[in-house]
């Protein structure tokens, strides 16, 4: 499978998952599919309580999953991967972002936002842009405003497809 992968990266509450969904409505309207993998450092909830899904994993399964003809949900415990390995759970996918992953030599666009960073934190291999509210020309590299959707979507399409 042939998709185009990236990373967005930045600090806590720098707004990462605001521009991800700017650019997934964006890259939607231009009828492109897009998938998003997030990467949260600490164990969650991933099932509703009371639901009959998490009545087996609390009765002590290694994983459940609830399925209807539109939709799938997995719950597995024990997951050793990282996120490179779910890319192929999103065959029909034109690109796949994955929220974090600053350390990588993927593909990636950073975040960086007043009042939280004043620098990028990302491995700068792989940085394609900075997404900021510093003026321009702040950063050495290419940097993008928040309102510029159209012009930070139009970069993932620089992006090399890579087979997974």
């Amino acid at each position: 499978m042939a998709v185009r992968v990236m990373a967005v990266c930045g600090l806590k509450n720098s707004g990462k998952t605001t521009l991800i969904s700017a650019l997934v409505r964006e890259r939607s309207s231009r009828g492109y599919r897009t998938a998003v993998i997030k990467h949260d450092g600490h164990d969650f909830a991933c099932d509703v309580p009371g639901t009959d899904s998490s009545q087996f994993m609390e009765a002590g399964a290694c994983g459940a999953a609830v399925y209807s003809e539109g939709r799938l949900f997995v719950h597995r415990l024990g997951f050793s991967g990282d996120a490179l390995a779910l890319i192929s759970l999103f065959p029909g996918a034109d690109v796949v972002i994955i929220e974090g992953m600053k350390d990588s030599t993927l593909p990636k666009m950073e975040v960086v936002r007043r009042g939280i960073g004043d620098k990028p934190v990302s491995n700068p291999e792989g940085r394609i842009l900075i997404v900021t509210d510093y003026p321009s020309g702040t950063f050495a590299e290419k940097q993008a405003s928040f309102e510029e959707t159209g012009r930070i979507a139009d970069a993932v399409l620089g992006i090399p497809e890579a087979e997974f």
